[in-house]
């Protein structure tokens, strides 16, 4: 990953834990007591002319199946220095939930189904990262 994706990436990362932690009440000087939760960056490098058919994918079917297993959909971008790749951040209530979310999802048949019809012309998906975080206590976005 270049250092441009990886700052923008973190720079997305912050930004949006401050939009959820503004809606959270953390920002807007309401004391409510709320749970940290466990942001995971997620980023995938599609096949060559695959990122169309990924996209789809998650508009149409993927990211309703995560929020139907627990996951909180963020954000989601598209790298513009790297045309195959898409890069977005979910969130989960404890690391547990993320494992369980997962496990839930990966064998849900809604998600078999749309995964296998969308790969009918051949796999989307070449590489996956994915990297779990927590805020700090430093965060200027979290103060």
């Amino acid at each position: 990953m270049t250092n441009t994706l990886k700052f923008a990436s973190v720079l997305g990362v912050a930004l949006i834990v401050g939009a959820a932690a503004f809606s959270a009440g953390r920002l807007s000087g309401e004391e409510k007591t709320v749970a940290p939760r466990i942001y995971e960056l997620r980023i995938y490098t599609a096949l060559e002319g695959r990122l169309p058919a990924l996209n789809a994918r998650f508009k149409d079917h993927t990211m309703k199946l995560f929020e139907k297993h627990g996951m909180q959909n963020v954000m989601y971008w598209t790298a513009t220095d790297k045309p195959n790749t898409l890069i977005y951040v979910i969130s989960h209530a404890s690391r547990e939930a993320a494992t369980k979310s997962w496990d839930d999802f990966r064998k849900d048949p809604e998600w078999i189904k749309a995964r296998d019809a969308s790969e009918k012309d051949g796999k989307i998906v070449e590489k996956v990262e994915s990297h779990y975080m927590t805020t700090t206590d430093y965060s200027p976005m979290m103060k």
